[in-house]
């Protein structure tokens, strides 16, 4: 099987503890070998793991743990491989240090020389600094311009590449709307 839960060796304490599934079957779903499950078993692998509940996570059913705990040759199917994985804190302002301050411009270099499409504010808001910032940046102004770097703000951890891409997509959007609206001015 290639599909693989979350957190394999995790999700295994869990079906040890609370199904009645053979070592092999659990081995199997979680891509783990059977040894390995029979020390989980025995507490002398895994220790200090917290269980991890598949049913919740939504990668097993209790039908399909009950289908395959009356039939020992039945293997486990994982119900959903397109998890998504959400972390709220993500949305909450960080503090960024001294050190790592200079890097706002900087990022903000990158994505006006690599993603032109963006607005000044877009930029800004993903930046985490001013649109006055960016527009400086833009317009060669900014009082440390000549001191800039471009620098991969996704590379750098000032956000995640899946913001990257939605701010993309959004101005992409924008830009087709502009157009259509242009087109019809024409006409």
């Amino acid at each position: 099987m290639t599909n693989a839960p979350l957190m394999p060796m995790a999700t295994a304490v869990w079906l040890v503890e609370n199904t009645t599934l053979t070592f092999k079957q659990i081995a199997q779903f979680c891509n783990l070998h059977e040894v390995e499950i029979q020390g989980i078993a025995d507490e002398e692998v895994a220790k200090g793991i917290k269980p991890y509940n598949p049913i919740i996570s939504g990668q097993l059913t209790r039908e399909e743990i009950e289908l395959s705990s009356k039939d020992e040759n039945r293997p486990l199917e994982i119900s959903s491989s397109d998890i998504e994985i959400s972390s709220s804190n993500q949305k909450i302002k960080k503090y960024v240090p001294l050190s790592k301050r200079q890097d706002k411009p900087d990022s903000a270099l990158w994505l006006i020389k690599n993603h032109s499409q963006l607005k000044d504010s877009q930029i800004a808001k993903l930046v985490g600094i001013t649109k006055n910032s960016v527009t400086a940046i833009k317009n060669k102004n900014y009082w440390n311009y000549n001191n800039l770097n471009a620098k991969d703000p996704v590379a750098m951890g000032l956000f995640s590449q899946k913001d990257l891409h939605s701010s993309i997509e959004k101005a992409e959007r924008r830009i087709k709307r502009e157009k259509k609206e242009k087109e019809k001015e024409k006409q």
